[in-house]
């Protein structure tokens, strides 16, 4: 049996989305939070909790924490997803998975190197006239942050949508 059924595609994008915030707030390091928008011209600096030695680091340290963050990310979907449709019967087509997986990696990659003012979502957020919501840290509240959750919920639905709807059947 095919399974292009919504219950499919349903399972998939809670079991993403499960994996999704577990890899990007509890498997995600600090050092990868604070460093994956370095860049030569807005450097970060680090302060070692342990040893409280400071570093400062720019682009290619920016890129590494980023790509880390996303590899870990990445992966934490596979894991979950993979062992959570295999419980409940689900066989993904493997390029399916892979083709999920990489949508996936990508747009976090993209919407998660925020070098100031010339970050992915940034640039989305004020073309689109949501610059001021982009910036906003107040009230409990931060634009960026709800943009960019938004935006990898909305990728995780396509990536979810092409491994259920491409040669996905159940047992």
């Amino acid at each position: 049996m095919h399974a292009h059924s919504p219950a499919v595609f349903a399972a998939l994008l809670g079991l993403t989305r499960a994996a999704s915030a577990a890899g990007d707030f509890w498997l995600q390091s600090d050092f990868c939070a604070r460093m994956k928008g370095a860049c030569d011209d807005h450097p970060v600096t680090y302060q070692d909790p342990v040893t409280e030695e400071e570093t400062t680091h720019g682009t290619a340290d920016g890129r590494r924490a980023c790509l880390q963050h996303c590899l870990t990310y990445t992966a934490t979907q596979a894991i979950v997803a993979g062992a959570g449709a295999r419980a409940l019967g689900i066989r993904v087509h493997p390029a399916a998975a892979a083709a999920a997986l990489a949508i996936s990696f990508t747009t976090h990659y993209a919407a998660d190197r925020r070098i100031p003012g010339k970050g992915l979502l940034e640039r989305i957020a004020t073309k689109t006239g949501k610059g001021s919501f982009y910036q906003l840290t107040s009230h409990g509240l931060n634009g960026a942050f709800h943009l960019d959750a938004a935006w990898h919920h909305g990728w995780e639905t396509v990536a979810a949508l092409v491994a259920a709807t491409t040669k996905a059947t159940t047992r």
